[in-house]
């Protein structure tokens, strides 16, 4: 077998397992019968065509050439895939063996997505053939290990539809409005932008109302139902909203439900033709992905590279430097503090001196990477330029955190005095902006 009849294969058997079609993996920036000649082993991708292949994939970009072979987790997610499929096309007996067979492969793994997943799979085909009350006990352990393994709020939501659809069917009304109103609560609690999810949950919470002859609150819901689906009818404004809410959650520590949302604005911002925002949106999906309990500096880094290639056509030099930060970032978590130095020296390159804190931030990573690489000097140096940059920058949320971060840098090279003084500009950017008066020294001293 030839290396492109290799790719093609692989390619194919993907995408059949993720239930695309070749038009729905060709969009938006590729063609359907290009798709079919890369299947047919007749063409061979550019990198930066391979990487979008594999992104859409779920995959990495060498399994799919043959340079690396698939691990356990890749061959397990093929089989999900393909368990997803069948019951999304009716045969949910066929669809339960699937899921049921993953189980013992999962059973030891350290992915809490993968376990999950299955668990869903498990009880949506019970549902679908009418076990009723086994499947709301598997969707209520579900709703019960999501908060457990700090899955977050989408997750939740995920698993709340189905349980309040066999709460209904069931007879149990009342549990099936506790288990809605809970849920979506926790949804507005947390200004989040509305989702398919949210949306099917709200629908069959009305269902419910209505069921139980509460016409007022149907009708107050069905409302509200309205108003959401206008802004989901319109993808940009929707799009924007995932973004805005990505940052807010990250903000928060809640990394899991910011990267799902940030997914979500990439999808919908690649069908339109906002190159630059797009990059952006990647660039943000990546910062999320190296903060998230799911850290995979790897994927990060191929969204950063392509967010820098577009970004060279249609950015600016700010755009570039913050995507070069994060590429040294990246290199750090991935043992390569020469590559990191690299990126950190192009990032500088690109900014100007009135960008303290983008400055301050590329210096944080020079500090970093003068730890690992245990250059005590290049660590002091780098932490006082740091300091003396966030110095002059406003109080804000982005400044605290540097603050922060230069703590953390300090606490690690031993300076726990120098770190506590950090922190304290931090938490008092955190919680007082606008009127700070430092009770130290402004500047991190070296005596």
């Amino acid at each position: 077998m030839t290396a492109n009849e290799s790719l093609g294969s692989r390619i194919r058997r993907l995408r059949r397992a993720a239930g695309l079609s070749q038009e729905a993996l060709a969009k938006p920036t590729l063609s359907p019968s290009y798709v079919s000649l890369l299947e047919a082993g007749k063409r061979f991708p550019s990198e930066e065509v391979l990487a979008q292949l594999a992104e859409r994939l779920g995959c990495d970009p060498g399994y799919l050439t043959g340079l690396i072979t698939a691990p356990g987790t890749d061959d397990i997610e093929i089989q999900l895939h393909s368990a997803q499929l069948t019951l999304r096309n009716g045969d949910a007996r066929a669809a339960l063996d699937g899921f049921t067979a993953l189980r013992s492969q999962v059973a030891d793994s350290d992915r809490t997505d993968l376990r999950f997943a299955v668990e869903l799979g498990v009880a949506q085909c019970l549902e679908e053939q009418g076990d009723l009350e086994e499947a709301a006990r598997a969707f209520e352990s579900l709703l019960h290990r999501s908060a457990a393994e700090g899955r977050g709020i989408l997750s939740r939501l995920g698993a709340a539809t189905p349980l309040c659809r066999c709460y209904r069917e069931l007879g149990d009304l009342s549990r099936a409005v506790d288990v809605a109103e809970e849920i979506l609560a926790e949804a507005d609690a947390l200004d989040l932008p509305p989702t398919v999810d949210q949306l099917e949950l709200l629908s069959t919470l009305i269902g419910v109302y209505s069921e139980r002859g509460d016409l007022h609150r149907a009708n107050f819901l069905a409302d509200e139902a309205t108003s959401r689906a206008q802004l989901m009818s319109d993808r940009k404004a929707l799009g924007s909203a995932y973004w805005k809410a990505s940052v807010d959650l990250n903000r928060r520590g809640r990394s899991g439900d910011a990267l799902v949302l940030v997914k979500k604005a990439v999808a919908l911002y690649a069908e339109g033709d906002d190159e630059r925002a797009l990059a952006r949106l990647r660039h943000a999906q990546a910062t999320v992905l190296l903060q998230s309990e799911e850290c995979d500096p790897e994927v990060a880094k191929g969204l950063l590279r392509r967010s820098a290639a577009a970004l060279r056509a249609v950015g600016g030099k700010l755009d570039l430097a913050e995507v070069e930060t994060a590429l040294a970032r990246a290199e750090v978590l991935l043992g390569r503090p020469e590559k990191a130095m690299e990126h950190a020296e192009t990032a500088l390159g690109l900014l100007e001196p009135e960008h303290r804190l983008e400055n301050a931030r590329v210096h944080l990573v020079v500090a970093a990477v003068c730890l690992v690489q245990g250059d005590q000097e290049g660590v002091r140096a780098a932490y006082e330029r740091t300091a003396a940059l966030l110095e002059g920058v406003d109080a804000g949320r982005q400044a605290a955190f540097a603050w922060s971060e230069l703590g953390e840098i300090l606490e690690k090279s031993g300076e726990n005095e120098r770190a506590a003084w950090a922190f304290r500009q931090g938490m008092r950017l955190m919680g007082h902006r606008g009127s700070l008066v430092p009770d130290v020294p402004r500047r991190v001293r070296t005596d």
